[in-house]
């Protein structure tokens, strides 16, 4: 078994988040065998030290919750096959699509998800270095602003891509339906207007429409 202590050794955020995806494709293989399983099994199908897995997900319910979640979020690659469009505001109008949908679908994992996450980062039981969570939607906003990268500042690319995280996703939806308490018709109208003021504040002047 492969020994992940370098995955807590700052610095080495992108090895600490794929260990985290490694973990939960795992799970995700041997809950497809329909039988019971452990952070133990877990960690073993990963290649991980069983500490490793411990410090990325403190219990098996946390796993079991979010592994199916992963899966079920769209690949880059595949969301913009056979699109020709490089607008941005299109792109990443086609990411929301995809997230909406499957924030839809898998509602209830994904409030739970957030119950198991949110207490974590509060008490400080997390590992340090460790990410609490699986940023899955930042590659698809990196992809889906990928063709149109010279129409920006690299600067201001970098904080775009970030603010876009802040309007697309699970969070955008609790704040839509749990404190604004608005339909999904107006969020998802609210959501594009913010995209496409995005895009436009952060575009280089002479790339402006």
């Amino acid at each position: 078994m492969i020994d992940s202590m370098l995955n807590e050794v700052p610095g080495r955020p992108n090895q600490r988040s794929r260990t985290r995806k490694d973990l939960l494709e795992a799970a995700s293989r041997l809950m497809k065998q329909g039988r019971r399983i452990t952070v133990e099994d877990v960690a073993e199908e990963a290649l991980v030290s069983r500490s490793t897995a411990y410090r990325y997900f403190p219990s098996i319910e946390s796993l079991l919750v979010e592994a199916p979640i992963d899966g079920a979020v769209p690949d880059p690659e595949d969301l913009f096959s056979g699109m020709s469009s490089d607008d941005p505001v299109e792109r990443l109008e086609r990411v929301d699509a995809a997230l909406y949908e499957m924030i839809s679908a898998n509602e209830p994992a994904l409030r739970l998800m957030l119950s198991h996450t949110i207490p974590r980062d509060v008490t400080g039981e997390h590992g340090r270095g460790v990410p609490p969570r699986q940023n899955r939607r930042t590659a698809l906003i990196e992809a889906a602003l990928a063709p149109s990268r010279d129409q920006f500042r690299p600067a201001a690319l970098k904080s775009l891509t970030k603010a876009l995280a802040l309007v697309i996703g699970t969070e955008a939806m609790v704040v839509f339906k749990d404190v604004l308490q608005i339909d999904d018709a107006e969020a998802r109208k609210v959501r594009r207007w913010a995209i496409r003021a995005m895009v436009d504040a952060a575009k280089r002047p002479e790339s402006r429409d």
